[in-house]
């Protein structure tokens, strides 16, 4: 089995059995968020405790690459410190674009994903579970409890300050 047939077993994988599927009770926060070019959808719900992703989950629907994208992002953000979640999210987002190389130490299954960076239609597909996470992440900090949005990159830059933000403060919580 080769490389290529290795990464498409896992995002079947995550797309046949999608990691914390649902809607969760308690969200701090839930988005739903959609790509109207091809028809992906789904809703994010997520819990934080104090600066962490205490709970998340998922329900969607759309093509193997949405939601499995969306199954692996849920892996590794869950019981993460918002920054680190946001910053794995940042990561992502950068090699999907093809501006970073795949590292399995911060994408884990993620790296699956190489040949869809060379698709760019298929792009917004694998990053719409990890926008919802960023808006997702971004409201909830912000106190806000819930939204929608047709798929955008323009989260981005509410979720970088947002992260250097939680970064901040872990750093002076860190200090006391």
């Amino acid at each position: 089995m080769g490389l290529q047939d290795l990464y498409q077993e896992i995002i079947l994988d995550h797309y046949k059995k999608p990691r914390n599927a649902g809607r969760l009770e308690d969200a701090s926060v839930e988005v739903h968020h959609y790509n109207p070019v091809c028809g992906d959808e789904l809703t994010l719900g997520l819990r934080l405790e104090g600066d962490r992703v205490a709970a998340i989950a998922v329900d969607g629907q759309g093509c193997a690459i949405s939601q499995g994208s969306a199954s692996v992002m849920t892996e590794l953000v869950d019981g993460l410190p918002v920054a680190e979640g946001l910053e794995k999210a940042e990561a992502f987002r950068q090699f999907m674009h093809g501006e970073i190389e795949a590292d399995e130490d911060v994408l884990g299954d993620g790296v699956a994903f190489a040949g869809v960076a060379k698709l760019p239609i298929r792009v917004k597909c694998a990053l719409l579970g990890w926008m919802a996470f960023k808006d997702a992440a971004v409201r909830a900090s912000a106190g806000e409890s819930s939204g929608e949005t047709v798929y955008g990159e323009g989260a981005d830059e509410s979720a970088t300050q947002a992260m250097e933000q939680a970064r901040k403060e872990a750093e002076r919580g860190s200090d006391r």
